[in-house]
């Protein structure tokens, strides 16, 4: 074999090495970028779990404190209406008394 022969042998041999060191480069990059998508992914739905969860409690929350809110009214009403009938009573006792 002449010394250009070796020269191209040796020239294909690592242009071969190149390629194949790059195609296993190409496949680390594509497995690590499944890895990187399949992690976001997973991510997002903790996260989309997370607030539709928040959302239920909040709801739900509010619901409750709907009730609360109306359930005090209604107690400040009944009382605000006892007062008044209580006054009303005070006042019509003392007309009358006033009266005799």
């Amino acid at each position: 074999m002449t010394d250009q022969e070796e020269q191209s042998l040796k020239e294909a041999k690592r242009k071969e090495k190149l390629a194949a060191e790059e195609i296993e480069q190409l496949a680390r990059e594509q497995a690590r970028r499944k890895a990187n998508l399949a992690r976001e992914q997973a991510i997002e739905e903790d996260q989309k779990e997370r607030e539709t969860k928040r959302a239920k409690k909040r709801a739900a929350e509010e619901i409750r404190q709907s009730a609360r809110d109306e359930a005090r009214k209604k107690d400040t009403i009944a009382r605000e209406q006892v007062i008044a009938k209580t006054q009303e009573a005070r006042k019509l006792k003392a007309e009358k008394q006033s009266r005799e």
